[in-house]
């Protein structure tokens, strides 16, 4: 086995992974497969295992990262997967390792990811990332917290854009933002709406386009934010049984 770098000449033929599994006649990698294509101009790396599993890390210049962030001249680590029968083995400290090399070669400041105050659904393991030397930038509600691996001893510390800070929005109801970053996010978001328009409510989809949207985010994990009465509810990629029992829950409040 080795790490593999997935780019424009094999992006077609390589496997795609995620936390959620691909079910046998899905595509939802298509359009995971698309944003990637797009990013690969703006600098996206994605570094894998080469097996059919979740051993990957994906990340770009902080610039161009699809989250409301202030990190010039840093390389944002977009998502960082270790599961299954290949944890243990080395390999997270191999994939973080081909990071740091990519981002100091190409004279970077240091790195950041998006962790939170403890383990959380589709967010990088803050305590193993704490271990690696990573430090705490900035937080934003309700749980996010930046963390930050600086190469050198005075380098600025990252923040969270104000956007993103407070977890609010002004609008009302159910109000899901979420983009192709996630392979899954789409699939989900639209059998989110489904199962709320089953309870008699209305879930307005919000899919992120364009880079700069991303950036001004109202959450920082854009691949997947949901919004209750203008307060965040969670980043977790829910299930339609998941998303009717918020319903009941939200309808319960009225």
């Amino acid at each position: 086995m080795e790490i593999i770098a997935v780019g424009p000449e094999n992006l077609e033929r390589e496997h795609i992974c995620c936390a959620i599994t691909e079910k046998k006649g899905e595509r939802c990698a298509a359009g995971k497969k698309d944003w990637m294509r797009e990013r690969f101009a703006e600098g996206l790396r994605f570094k894998k295992l080469d097996v059919r599993g979740k051993v990957f890390i994906e990340y770009l210049p902080a610039e161009a990262a699809w989250c409301p962030i202030d990190a010039p001249g840093y390389m944002h680590i977009d998502c960082f997967w270790v599961s299954g029968q290949f944890k243990g083995q080395g390999w997270a400290n191999r994939l973080l390792e081909e990071c740091v090399r990519d981002a100091r070669a190409e004279g970077m400041r240091g790195l950041t990811v998006l962790a939170a105050d403890k383990k959380r659904p589709f967010l990088s393991e803050p305590g193993y990332l704490r271990h690696k030397g990573f430090q705490l930038a900035d937080t934003a509600a309700p749980f996010y917290e930046l963390l930050y691996l600086p190469f050198e001893q005075n380098a600025p510390i990252p923040r969270f854009k104000d956007c993103a800070r407070r977890g609010e929005i002004p609008e009302q109801g159910l109000v899901l933002y979420y983009s192709n970053q996630c392979p899954h996010a789409e699939k989900y978001a639209l059998l989110a709406r489904e199962t709320a328009r089953a309870r008699g409510m209305e879930l307005e989809l919000r899919r992120f386009e364009r880079t700069e949207d991303a950036q001004s985010a109202p959450a920082p994990f854009t691949a997947y934010s949901l919004f209750w009465n203008g307060k965040f509810v969670t980043n977790e990629i829910l299930s339609p049984a998941k998303v009717e029992a918020l319903a009941a829950r939200c309808l319960g409040e009225g």
